[in-house]
């Protein structure tokens, strides 16, 4: 009788008695634990101000307690900023969750914000993200 060689020996097919819970949880909108941004601005300028107020305010209301945010003054950290390829400020970068995104200006128009970064109305229909 002819041995089998390993590659050739069948494994028996194996299959998971949790696949229905994989298929539930593929369905489910995932939302992220934790939100990372970062802000550059430039010194203590009116836009700069603006926009620290303004995302701090977007944060407390919609990520209380889920986010944290490292203001970053140019002048002081530039080094920082040339590696970040800021070019303007105020910028905004949300590192975390994936994917990263940038955004410009003085963040003050919440609907464009609240759905650029994703964020959930509180008590939403659904948990679905604003639609604009």
């Amino acid at each position: 009788m002819k041995k089998k060689r390993k590659d050739e020996r069948r494994r028996p097919n194996r299959v998971s008695s949790h696949s229905g819970d994989f298929e539930k949880l593929l369905q489910s909108p995932v939302v992220p634990d934790h939100y990372s941004f970062c802000l550059y601005v430039s010194g203590s300028s009116r836009h700069s101000a603006r926009a620290i107020s303004n995302i701090r305010s977007l944060c407390d209301e919609f990520l209380p307690g889920r986010y944290d945010l490292e203001v970053i003054d140019i002048h002081q950290q530039p080094v920082k900023t040339m590696n970040e390829q800021v070019i303007a400020v105020p910028t905004l970068i949300k590192k975390l969750p994936q994917p990263m995104k940038r955004m410009v200006g003085d963040l003050s128009d919440r609907p464009k914000m609240i759905f650029a970064l994703g964020l959930e109305q509180p008590g939403g229909a659904g948990g679905e993200p604003i639609q604009l």
